[in-house]
């Protein structure tokens, strides 16, 4: 049989992808499983550990039911994943528990007390990145003061691409970008021993994997995992990057012009927001403590520069679901979430703009960017009785665009001179046009439906030898992709979303000592009840 596939995966929060692709980047076939993620007392956020692994193979044996002699024709294997977190096993390779996933609000306090220390703006210089909750340094100092004996039995600190990883390979290793980003220096690309001193964790660099780049770890697929992926053992397994490189890999977030990098913006929306534009070298990189990443991607020098809110279409999830819910309570029944999400991106376009300005802040673990803030919450103001659903939805989305150009503001210098937009929100027109009209920039999107495991099976294809280098595959894998068309600003509504940005972030500002004290509020009432319940 010939072997003409490759497959990407694409662990996220809340689904499991697995695609096929052909040599040439095109998609043949996809399938999808749920992922459960368990939420507890005090913003906790996990996942079994075990049960992530065995959805992951059922998932491909399930895209293995929509191509006939799937193991026969796959020429590797590499699955990217949600990325951040605490993936803990033992010497045996056995979980030590559940893993803490990054939408994890339990590490605030100490990261907290670090970011009002003296070691923050040292960290930030060197790694490139502002010190979040969601990061696994900040875990690892909640472990061990919280759970001890899980860090004392765990011999690796994992994230999930990286158990994957293991569990199809018995390999421990992980990709440059978090690691980097979370304990490393963005200069070297190597783990920092100055970086793990300054966060109190040099005890723990034993837990560390070796870093190795994208596409230059690759191992063959157990036995184990052979049976139950249904895929031939020995099939070549390849480490990709995390999600947030490997989305900007697939889906042009990474363009080259005849005098180098193009500076084209590229916008990640799904269930949380990730902007920003790729740069060569460090000249220019100006890591912020207050937010953001400097993240290294899969190609020669080339660093992305990013901004990270924590909630993007899940503020749509949580409309979508209120929707149903009066739906259901009128005694009738929800259209399916697809149908409902047409008719509601029709009512957006159809509604008049900024008739009320909505902060998206609906995560349990607050906001990570522009600013931190892990008791920011979502609000909505400005409005009076003659808003409609429409109008309501309207200033949803238009949240979700301020929050997209609040990160790009907080980057520093113009706009880039087009934004790719990528994730669950390109299929929206209207979030494609108001994206446009509140940053004044072109929006392009790629037909890519899966640009994260585009990204990963992009790079096993160079790492088997089908393309010279990634800059080589780009043309194919991702330009062929990309809409010729932009979606233009509304000339009408630009100027509109200028004066409404600028209200937008000053409502934040102000709003946030209330955050704070209904933060502790809330933490209050939860210890006095005597229904309180956890998963930790």
């Amino acid at each position: 049989m010939h072997q003409d596939l490759i497959i990407g995966i694409d662990a996220g929060t809340s689904v499991i992808k697995a695609v096929a692709f052909d040599l040439a980047g095109r998609q043949i076939a996809a399938a999808s499983t749920p992922n459960q993620v368990l939420f507890g007392a005090h913003g906790a956020a996990e996942q079994d550990m075990e049960r992530t692994w065995h959805d992951t193979a059922a998932t491909l044996q399930a895209l293995a039911q929509r191509l006939p002699n799937l193991a026969a024709r796959t020429v590797a294997l590499a699955a990217t994943a949600q990325g951040d977190g605490t993936w803990l096993i033992d010497a045996a390779g056995q979980p030590v528990g559940p893993a803490m996933l990054w939408l994890d609000a339990r590490a605030a306090s100490a990261i907290g007390a670090l970011r009002a220390s003296p070691a923050a703006e040292s960290i930030t210089q060197r790694t490139g990145a502002a010190l979040v909750p969601s990061m696994q340094s900040g875990q690892l100092l909640w472990l061990r003061s919280h759970q001890p004996e899980r860090l004392a039995q765990a011999s690796t600190a994992l994230h999930c691409k990286d158990w994957l990883y293991f569990k199809a390979t018995g390999e421990r290793s992980t990709c440059h970008a978090e690691s980097v980003f979370t304990f490393g220096n963005y200069h070297s690309g190597a783990y920092d021993d100055e970086v793990l001193a300054l966060l109190g964790l040099s005890s723990l660099k034993r837990l560390l994997p070796p870093i190795v780049e994208p596409g230059q770890a690759r191992a063959p697929l157990l036995r184990a995992a052979a049976q139950a992926t249904g895929l031939r053992e020995g099939t070549p397994v390849v480490l990709a990057p995390m999600d947030v490189p490997a989305t900007l890999l697939g889906g042009g977030g990474v363009a080259y012009g005849p005098a180098g990098l193009r500076r084209v913006g590229c916008s990640v929306l799904g269930s949380t927001g990730m902007h920003g534009w790729a740069s060569e070298g460090t000249q220019g990189l100006r890591p912020n403590a207050q937010s953001g990443y400097i993240m290294l991607m899969p190609l020669p020098a080339v660093r992305m520069q990013l901004m990270s809110h924590m909630a993007a279409t899940l503020n749509i999830d949580w409309l979508l679901g209120l929707l149903a819910q009066a739906v259901e309570l009128a005694g009738g029944v929800a259209p399916p979430g697809a149908r409902l999400l047409e008719r509601l991106d029709a009512a957006v376009l159809a509604a008049a703009p900024g008739q009320a300005i909505y902060h998206p802040y609906v995560a349990e673990s607050g906001e990570r960017g522009p600013f931190v803030d892990v008791t920011a919450r979502a609000q909505l103001s400005g409005f009076s009785a003659g808003l409609g659903l429409p109008g309501l939805a309207r200033a949803v989305f238009e949240g979700i665009a301020l929050a997209a150009r609040d990160c790009y503001a907080a980057l520093g210098g113009p706009l880039p001179e087009e934004i790719r937009l990528l994730g669950g929100a390109a299929r929206s027109p209207a979030l494609r046009q108001l994206l446009a009209s509140v940053t004044g920039r072109p929006v392009r999107v790629s037909q890519r439906q899966e640009c994260g495991a585009a990204g990963a099976a992009m790079v096993a294809g160079v790492a088997m030898g089908h393309y010279a280098s990634l800059r080589a595959a780009l043309p194919d894998w991702t330009e062929s992709c990309l809409d010729e068309h932009c979606t233009m600003p509304d000339p009408a509504e630009v100027a509109l979303y200028d004066e409404l940005f600028a209200l937008y972030r000053q409502a934040a500002a102000s709003n946030r000592p209330i955050w704070a004290a209904l933060g502790a509020l809330r933490s209050r009432a939860w210890s006095a009840s005597p229904n309180k319940e956890s998963i930790a």
